[in-house]
């Protein structure tokens, strides 16, 4: 394939990530790099030249305003509609935590909030329903080469990089006498009898996937799992509750009952005294379990008991005094800011728990700025380890790493005094990957935190961000464990660095003399001994099959076998094929929409962040990059100027879909509806684009498509699309747009939920007949949604029926009709019911074997299959009909 002026892109590149490197000095804290050869000076490639291309664009590297382009909108026009698109070339300010939000906007707009137990009691709801005959198969159960041999793109594959095999993201860690558990973001606990060696999954039949912090009872060894992910992303989803297991994962008890008040929070950390009261650190409120009753206490709640929006109270941490007999207990509220930090700070507890009261912070530790926490004592309490992120930047970033030393044989206080031990600067320079990648240490401090001390030795620290760090003198000097990748490193150029983790850290843990990391990528470790500076890492993610995926489609390949391709949370595109003993990425980074050939599987289309699509036709190996209609997704691959018509509001996930009918008709959604009719040889450069701008959503205003659907070569295109930039709260809008009957319009919204639409299905053999798919609940658990969440026209349009019958009151994603059935992803599994139900439409659990876990996507694939994209246990499918 051509590449345009990549020359170009690379040298654009190379300028940002030298000027940020010289910069390092600035941000305070001087040092000394502890091997300053570790940095090398060659150009990024991979996943790290996507990065800094990427970062320049929302760093506003292409200059203009809004306001330009507002105005040259009311001057344009196109055929359709009267307008016509105009890059701002400008950009938010870049902070990930705001654009990670979209996913968790789509399942709680209008409100910001999810009241009561909603996603239990849908589960509940779920159990009652009968199920069909018929088992799904999982299709992704070999293990994923992260950097396989072969596909070797220079722009977007992973070669270079030192991954190897990978899982999806791994939040808590913990073991008990007899086994090793990992917790996954949304695919539930998994148990190891052999320290990584086989992983198997025994959470599956729970009412969440989602892991948030685990622990084991120092009464009885019991294992405690806190559901939903706290880390405050994007896909960071609501949990159930506490549960715990006596017998290593065999069976599972609710702690507190049904009726517990931590459901549907979300939980950072368990933690216990010696006698086993329980402490659960949620993003809303602070709650104490009492072995005697049985019951969850709300013990630290300053914004009050039914505080909503919860921001204000998120506890991000809490820790049991070493030594104090579990008298004294510390907690922290650690929202990430820049808003809502009113009660961020420090608390102390000297009651075992009961009461807490606000300390006053001294030292290094502004306490102005104090955003999520996470601390570590060391096991005589000696020593007290934190990191906290700084909540008054507007964009995410590190405020330090900082410790507290017990004075007269008391513990360390939080309130200090604190001192800086480590920032960006420093950490930076102890051979970090970041610096060199255009970016710096802690960008993501809000999202990436863990942080651990060797039981033996109080000044051996292993922290975690994006990367993994560890000191052996309390953080005097520390050398980078775990680089982020290898691209910018000197070892790199040569071929004789090690092979590294996956980034992005979230859960530590020591144990039988090795130090256990989880991160995006799964499990990981080495020796507890083992001090040097990269290297030494065991992959444990062969058997941990916990991959998140946005989408997944299936196709024919020409030897036969059936090829299932989709995009997953950082962990690019996945290539599988059902003769295969490996699954490869021949792209890495985020993945989210493919586009597959049904015919011949070889032919597809990847997207990353923002739009950003690459197109294949040999599997992978070589790509097209220059396919995108989006400001931000030509940025990523090109530094030449800007189309002036490219589209400046594509959202992160950017839905981009084929005609069923016609594979090389393609549609892409950001303000604008866009076409593509040139199949696989689709190009969009600054002198040429096969892209036609057919609709412009909401001229002059920050719409977005979310979901949409063609018939008949795109003679007929249904386009779902949210406002207030698809956030929750009074800004929200959401509508359906069509060009049925030959012209565009809004569809009239007014006897549909207020509520975020996830999908759009064109009945093939009737383009009048459709349907629409409502996420996030009904009115009883978000205020202001409405009711229902399938509803199906059959006039294109003018009238809409709710179908949603006896379907579970939840979050719902997207539809396939096929065989006279439809089968529907939620985020409890897969229902289906018989086409022509009406208002009487009976859903089923559709087949048997499926986890219960959030499906992003379903799609129709050959032999009668539909596949279905997990967000945390794989592809799956099932023969439909």
């Amino acid at each position: 394939m051509h590449f345009p002026k990549r020359r170009l892109r690379t040298a654009l590149i190379g300028s940002l990530a030298a000027g940020i490197t010289v910069s390092l000095a600035t941000w305070g804290l001087a040092v000394t790099p502890s091997d300053a050869s570790t940095l090398g000076t060659h150009p990024l490639k991979g996943a790290a030249a996507r990065q800094a291309a990427r970062n320049a664009y929302l760093s506003n590297a292409f200059h203009g305003t809004a306001k330009d382009v507002r105005a040259a909108r009311a001057n344009a026009s196109i055929s359709g509609d009267g307008s016509s698109p105009v890059n701002d070339h400008s950009a938010d300010d870049g902070d990930l935590a705001d654009q990670f939000d979209q996913y968790n906007a789509a399942r709680s707009a209008p409100a910001g909030y999810i009241t009561g137990d909603a996603l239990g009691s849908a589960v509940a709801q779920a159990a009652a329903l009968p199920s069909t005959p018929g088992r799904w198969q999982e299709f992704t159960s070999n293990p994923y080469q992260a950097e396989p041999a072969g596909f070797t793109d220079p722009f977007w594959s992973n070669i270079g990089a030192g991954f190897d095999l990978v899982g999806g993201r791994v939040t808590a860690l913990a073991a008990t006498r007899d086994a090793w558990f990992a917790g996954g973001a949304d695919g539930g606990v998994w148990r190891s009898f052999d320290r990584g060696g086989h992983w198997t999954p025994v959470f599956d039949n729970q009412s969440t996937m989602s892991i948030g912090s685990m622990a084991v009872n120092p009464v009885d060894g019991s294992l405690w799992v806190g559901t939903g992910e706290a880390n405050s992303s994007q896909d960071s989803y609501q949990g159930t509750g506490v549960y715990a297991t006596y017998d290593d994962g065999r069976s599972w008890q609710l702690v507190g009952g049904k009726n517990s008040p931590i459901a549907p929070r979300t939980i950072f950390r368990v933690a216990f005294d010696q006698f086993g009261d329980a402490f659960a650190a949620t993003n809303n409120g602070l709650f104490r379990y009492s072995p005697f009753t049985r019951a969850w206490t709300e013990v630290l709640d300053p914004a009050g008991v039914t505080d909503f929006p919860p921001m204000d109270q998120q506890i991000s941490d809490v820790a049991i005094v070493p030594g104090s007999h579990g008298r004294n207990v510390v907690a922290a509220i650690g929202w990430r800011g820049p808003t809502n930090t009113q009660n961020n700070g420090f608390y102390s507890s000297t009651d075992g728990g009961r009461t807490f009261t606000k300390v006053t912070v001294t030292g290094d530790l502004d306490p102005a700025r104090i955003g999520r926490t996470t601390w570590a004592y060391s096991a005589d309490g000696s020593k007290l380890y934190a990191i906290v992120e700084d909540a008054t930047s507007a964009a995410s970033t590190l405020l330090g790493v900082f410790s507290a030393t017990g004075t007269g044989g008391h513990a360390a206080s939080i309130a200090g005094p604190w001192t800086l031990i480590g920032n960006s600067a420093s950490l930076g320079a102890s051979g970090s990957a970041l610096p060199g990648s255009g970016t710096r240490v802690g960008v993501q401090a809000w999202y990436n935190q863990a942080l651990i001390v060797d039981p033996a030795n109080p000044s051996h620290v292993y922290l975690s961000l994006e990367e993994v760090f560890e000191s052996t003198n309390a953080g005097a000097s520390w050398v980078t464990a775990s680089p982020y990748w290898n691209y910018p490193l000197a070892c790199e150029a040569t071929g004789t660095c090690p092979k590294t983790t996956h980034p992005d850290q979230h859960a530590l843990m020591i144990t039988a003399g090795k130090v256990v990391i989880g991160n995006d990528g799964g499990v990981y470790y080495r020796p507890l001994s083992d001090t040097q500076q990269y290297g030494d890492w065991t992959d444990t993610n062969a058997t941990l099959h916990n991959l998140q995926f946005y989408d997944a489609r299936g196709g024919k390949l020409p030897d036969g076998s059936t090829a299932a391709i989709g995009g997953l949370q950082d962990n690019g595109t996945l290539v599988n094929s059902s003769t295969a003993s490996q699954s490869v990425e021949p792209a890495g980074g985020d993945g989210f929409y493919v586009i597959v050939d049904p015919k011949n599987a070889n032919n597809w289309v990847g997207e990353y962040v923002d739009g950003a699509a690459y197109a294949t036709q040999d599997g992978g190996h070589t790509f097209n990059s220059f396919v995108s209609p989006t400001c931000a997704g030509q940025a990523t691959v090109s530094g030449e100027p800007l189309r002036a018509d490219c589209d400046p509001n594509a959202r992160f996930v950017t839905p981009m879909i084929q005609d069923p009918q016609v594979a090389t008709t393609w549609l892409m959604g950001g303000e604008f509806v866009w076409v593509s009719k040139a199949g696989w040889g689709t190009s969009c450069t600054a002198t040429a684009c096969d892209w036609t701008p057919v609709f412009d959503t909401g001229p002059g205003t920050d719409h977005a498509v979310t979901a949409l659907a063609s018939a008949n070569n795109a003679s007929v295109i249904y386009a779902a699309w949210t406002g207030g930039g698809g956030n929750p709260g009074p800004a929200f809008s959401r509508g359906i747009a069509t060009n049925f009957g030959g012209t565009w319009h809004q569809l009239d919204m007014s006897s549909l939920p207020n509520r975020f639409v996830s999908g759009l299905t064109v009945d093939p053999r009737n383009a009048a007949h459709a349907y629409a798919i409502f996420n996030g609940y009904s009115r009883r658990w978000i205020p202001g949604g409405g009711v229902g969440h399938v509803f199906e026209t059959w006039n294109g349009g003018a009238s809409w029926t709710d179908i949603s019958g006896n379907l579970p009151d939840i979050a719902s994603d997207a539809l396939v009709l096929a065989h006279g059935q439809l089968a529907l992803a939620t985020d409890a599994g897969i229902f289906t019911a018989f086409e022509f139900g009406g208002s009487h439409t009976r859903w089923a659990k559709l087949g048997h074997g499926l986890p219960t876990v959030v499906v992003d996507d379903l799609t129709s694939g050959p032999d009668g299959f539909v596949y279905a994209a997990t967000h945390g246990r794989g592809i799956w499918r099932f023969r439909l009909g």
